[in-house]
């Protein structure tokens, strides 16, 4: 179910893309949340479907420019997308690891350094393939006033958890971006094992 939000905070935001507005939320407890929306434009109550990103955090990736993934490639690519637009919406989660945290992650990293896949690894440590939801998410498009939507992403699990918390995906559009020599397995595991829509080889 979705979660109850309202907005906290917003603050112009300019950035090496163009110009956005970051948004604060708080929950029905009182408890701000470190889930941030990156606004262009005017996005409530649009006529036309919304550009959304829906991006969990990536610290190696996002951050320190690692390319054992395509998290930080994306999210630069997302940025500029919406950048471009006259609406659109970023939703970065504080979903590390696929919900595992930073810890768990880097764990993850050793046991894919002996050989495992990302799917492995997370098995290995105790946790299913991808623990994130995305009832916060539905909730912070909610409280922006964001009913129908367009989703940039190559990830069936995000459209069916959006529609779960009955939020009207009108189309996806894929995201695809960075794909290097370092991660090309990791991105042929998320095709095969995790039913993400990419052409990748093995």
């Amino acid at each position: 179910m979705a979660i109850p939000l309202r907005e906290l905070s917003r603050a112009a935001l300019p950035t090496r893309y163009g110009d956005f507005t970051i948004v604060a939320f708080v929950g029905q407890d009182g408890r701000a949340l470190d889930d941030v929306a990156l606004l262009r434009g005017k996005v409530s109550g649009v006529s036309d479907p919304v550009a959304v990103r829906i991006h969990s955090e990536c610290l190696t990736g996002d951050v320190l420019g690692s390319v054992r993934c395509d998290c930080g490639d994306q999210l630069h690519e997302a940025l500029e997308r919406l950048a471009a637009l006259e609406q659109g919406v970023l939703l970065y989660l504080r979903q590390e690891g696929r919900g595992i945290g930073i810890a768990n992650k880097i764990a993850a990293y050793a046991l894919q350094d002996s050989g495992m896949d990302t799917v492995e690894a997370n098995l290995h440590l105790g946790f299913d393939d991808d623990l994130r939801s995305y009832d916060t998410a539905a909730g912070m498009l909610r409280c922006l006033g964001i009913h129908h939507l367009e989703l940039h992403t190559n990830n069936p699990s995000k459209l069916e958890g959006l529609k779960r918390e009955g939020i009207h995906v009108v189309r996806r559009v894929a995201l695809i971006a960075g794909v290097r020599e370092e991660n090309r397995f990791y991105l042929s595991t998320k095709r095969r094992r995790s039913g993400h829509l990419l052409d990748v080889d093995d």
